[in-house]
């Protein structure tokens, strides 16, 4: 049964697991027009190690950034503790679950579960769709995950608005 523990867009929810929001525009951030170049083979900001302490802290993810085409990063690390809304969480598996508008990728410590075949897991899985991460399968307290969530306006051809988390929340098995 999943079970919701942690609402990664309140405040008072992340500093239970010292979560701070970054973030920053561009599929390569700081690099000339976004860092989208023909045939580019990665981007750096997946990366459990990146650093990021440069970028923008931000409070409100639902907040609409960007325009037209293009790509963003929301970041952060999560440190688990011993127990969360009032439950031990050593040994359980942790997940992290997100929709973003409009599509999304997710990298857990510079790892994107692809799951080939089905929807709703680390690579972009549709329009708006809901995604849902394993972030250990087996909970050790103390031990900090890096999320880094790649953000993408769309639909491609003619894109509206801007992108934004529509939530974020750590959940448990």
């Amino acid at each position: 049964m999943n079970k919701e523990l942690v609402d990664l867009e309140q405040v008072e929810q992340r500093s239970l697991v010292h979560a701070q929001w970054r973030y920053a525009d561009g599929l390569v951030p700081g690099e000339p027009n976004g860092g989208l170049v023909n045939e580019l083979t990665e981007s750096p900001a997946r990366l459990r190690d990146y650093d990021d302490s440069g970028w923008e802290i931000i409070d409100d993810i639902q907040q609409g950034r960007s325009k037209g085409f293009c790509f963003g990063w929301y970041r952060t690390s999560v440190t688990l503790p011993e127990t969360m809304a009032g439950e031990n969480i050593a040994g359980k598996s942790v997940f992290f679950e997100t929709c973003v508008d409009d599509y999304g990728e997710l990298w857990i410590d510079g790892e994107c579960d692809k799951a080939f075949g089905e929807t709703g897991r680390g690579c972009v899985s549709g329009f708006n769709y809901p995604q849902r991460v394993c972030l250990t399968e087996r909970a050790e307290p103390g031990t900090t995950h890096v999320i880094a969530v790649l953000a993408v306006n769309g639909p491609f051809g003619r894109p509206g608005g801007g992108i934004f988390l529509r939530y974020a929340r750590l959940s448990i098995e």
